[in-house]
């Protein structure tokens, strides 16, 4: 039921009043204020949400403690509340002691009764929506969302949105075109639910006097195959005020090079001069920054956020700032493992309260969309606690430990990046394998595969100061070094589009998908041999 405060005696609704305010005021707003009529209109609108999230960032302990009651309490009366005696649950202690961490695959039996269309299973009543996402010993995984949950995730991609405009005044990409560089947004059914890729999904969930403004159209959107979308984007975005660019950063950069190629124009800011605000997620920026900003031709002003098909997790709340604020007033209560013991029988499980700073943890996800002790495999280190501020270090399964070092994605990037900073190369892509059989009299090594803008001259003195930086990052490898267990590391400079063309034939082409930024084993390096050139 409306509440009647919000509703007028016609029968509007506070949405229909805003829309018909919008498009009334769209006629003389620009005769009153030197801003947009949106980003003016939207402006107390996102200071607001910024008071919102600075009051619960305060307070995150206490915002836990009410989300962790909350999901006890709504899913009491459920399949896998009875089954895990949440009617006698009254304290964390005790949510540990009778809900165990699994992964989606032991999560999938319960799954399967929600797509055969059995309802109070997970969370009460049906998912509103299945997110369908690749998952590797899993095969596909489908993600609930629940009407309960479904807020976490736009409400969330706007409320970092507005929150970025009330702490920098920068809301003028609300005045020109966006474009969200997503996967389709067609939806199928199961037993009446809802399926599609989690971004597709949000899509559906745009306003419209948002959508009006937002690239690519819906048809170009539903292309699956990512070459021919792209040329699509391009012609549709060519001749466009495009203000605001979406997506993980190496899909956008060939977004920008066919712009480019098509257009003839040597940076992007000669196609689109007030392009101002780049949102990424997903992957660490700072190896595509350098390139991305030589494309655009000057420094574009990035939000960085951490949505999951699972929860949206985290977004970047100060700007400049080291970390991501966890959105902890938003139906997840969380849980940390120290990242080592996560494959243990009985691993330590601790609340936000008592975590520590720089430690490897693996975040553990409880939502209202079902998800219970839920590993998501990645892992994430706290950068600070007032408020609590985190990075993503990695994936739990993407690691490096064939002689007991574990290397973790933070510490690949960081010694890249060091070095290729100081050195003024620009890095396309990479990724770092073991080499545990190496030619005979060898010792074993890490071998690191990058594909360069423009290759170094000294590739042997290169692969030293990155061996050195990473000795800094990881003692056990020093440990492996000095102890004559590995050698140095040795990079492999790869042929230009190398990543893309492996990506291309794994069928991941475009949209969410990533490179590993490292592998415990050989199945990616060797696929990418027949790309080397030295």
């Amino acid at each position: 039921m409306k509440n009647p405060i919000l509703t007028i005696k016609m029968g509007f609704s506070v949405k229909q009043i805003f829309i018909f305010f919008t498009e009334l005021f769209s006629i003389f707003a620009k005769k009153l204020t030197p801003m947009g009529y949106k980003s003016f209109l939207v402006k107390p609108f996102a200071k607001k949400i910024a008071r919102d999230i600075l009051k619960w960032s305060k307070e995150a302990v206490s915002a836990q403690d009410k989300v962790f009651q909350n999901l006890i309490q709504g899913a009491k009366h459920t399949s896998f509340g009875k089954d895990h005696g949440f009617e006698k649950i009254n304290s964390y202690e005790a949510f540990k002691a009778q809900v165990p961490i699994r992964d989606y695959e032991g999560l999938k039996d319960y799954i399967e009764q929600i797509k055969d269309g059995k309802s109070d299973v997970l969370w009460k009543g049906l998912p509103k929506y299945f997110a369908k996402t690749s998952g590797t010993t899993s095969g596909v995984k489908y993600i609930p969302l629940t009407k309960e949950s479904i807020p976490n995730h736009f409400g969330t991609a706007r409320n970092a949105l507005f929150n970025y405009y009330a702490k920098t005044g920068k809301g003028d990409f609300l005045d020109g075109k966006m474009i969200f560089l997503s996967g389709s947004p067609t939806l199928t059914e199961i037993s009446g639910i809802k399926t599609g890729r989690l971004s597709g999904i949000v899509n559906h969930m745009v306003p419209g006097w948002l959508k009006r403004d937002q690239l690519p159209s819906y048809p170009t959107n539903c292309i699956d195959e990512w070459e021919e979308k792209l040329d699509k984007i391009v012609e549709e975005t060519l001749g466009q005020d495009m203000r605001l660019i979406s997506g993980i950063p190496p899909w956008v950069q060939m977004y920008y090079e066919r712009l480019l190629e098509v257009s003839g124009k040597e940076y992007i800011k000669d196609l689109f001069p007030n392009y101002n605000t780049f949102v990424y997620g997903g992957v660490n920026f700072e190896p595509y920054r350098s390139k991305l900003e030589e494309l655009v031709g000057k420094k574009i002003n990035s939000l960085e956020t951490y949505p999951a098909s699972e929860g949206f997790i985290a977004f970047q709340d100060a700007h400049p700032h080291k970390g991501l604020l966890l959105n902890v007033d938003s139906g997840i209560f969380y849980e940390f493992v120290p990242a080592e013991e996560i494959n243990n029988d009985n691993p330590t499980r601790i609340a936000l309260k008592d975590i520590e700073l720089s430690v490897n943890y693996a975040i553990i996800l409880n939502t209202n969309a079902g998800l219970w002790g839920y590993n998501i495999g990645d892992t994430v280190q706290f950068v600070s606690k007032d408020p609590y501020r985190i990075i993503v270090s990695g994936r739990i399964k993407h690691f490096i430990s064939a002689f007991g070092e574990h290397v973790i994605g933070k510490e690949v990037e960081e010694s890249l990046m060091s070095v290729a900073n100081k050195e003024g190369l620009r890095i396309i892509e990479f990724t770092v394998a073991p080499q545990v059989n190496p030619t005979e009299g060898e010792l074993p090594f890490h071998e690191w595969f990058i594909e360069f803008d423009e290759a170094p001259n000294n590739i042997s003195k290169l692969s030293t100061e990155v061996d050195k930086a990473m000795i800094k990052q990881n003692i056990y490898y020093q440990d492996l070094i000095s102890g004559k267990i590995l050698q140095p590391l040795k990079i492999r400079i790869m042929q230009r589009d190398s990543f893309r063309n492996y990506m291309k034939s794994q069928g991941k082409l475009g949209g969410q998908n990533k490179v590993p930024r490292l592998s415990n084993d050989r199945k990616i390096a060797d696929q990418l041999q027949q790309f080397i050139l030295e």
